[in-house]
């Protein structure tokens, strides 16, 4: 303890001065080689690593920006699709609709076509068996008129010899 008496702050040892700063200068040797450029280099590394962090998330960023935009662009693209094709295919519906009208009203057409034919078929099927009965009733009535007044045979000489003459007349 005697040693420590003997100090005074104010007024240092010249030799206690040096050693000071002998050791302080190898302290800071030491550390600056030891310490010192580790620190400093993990320092750089943590900047450049924060940096390129930095970078990296601005970079992300705009790819995702751009990613934003060109899934935007497609999603248009998509729905000016999606319109498009609902849009021919109620074109195709209406087209298809108009075709099968089309093909309605020509059966329909072609159907009261072939009922017309048939009813004017009928009707001059019956207008022939009405003529033909008519003029099978005519022929019937004849030969019954015919049979009563040429009786004898007389009557139907003289009957041939007018219808002989009527005849060259013509």
């Amino acid at each position: 303890m005697l040693f420590l008496a003997d100090f005074s702050v104010i007024k240092p040892d010249p030799g206690l001065l040096i050693w000071t700063t002998v050791i302080f200068g190898l302290f800071w040797f030491l550390m600056s080689r030891f310490a010192f450029k580790p620190i400093a280099e993990s320092l750089k590394k943590r900047e450049s690593d924060i940096q390129y962090s930095l970078d990296e998330a601005k970079r992300v960023r705009e790819e995702m920006a751009n990613l934003q935009a060109e899934n935007e662009k497609l999603l248009q693209q998509a729905r000016e699709e999606r319109t498009q094709m609902l849009k021919e295919a109620k074109e195709a519906a209406e087209e298809y609709r108009a075709e099968k009208k089309a093909l309605a009203d020509q059966e329909y057409r072609r159907k009261v076509e072939s009922a017309l034919q048939d009813i004017e078929n009928q009707k001059l099927a019956a207008m022939v068996a009405l003529q033909n009965q008519a003029g099978q009733l005519a022929v019937e009535i004849a030969e019954k008129v015919l049979r009563k007044e040429l009786a004898d045979k007389s009557a139907q000489e003289a009957y041939a010899k007018n219808l002989a003459e009527s005849i060259k007349l013509n």
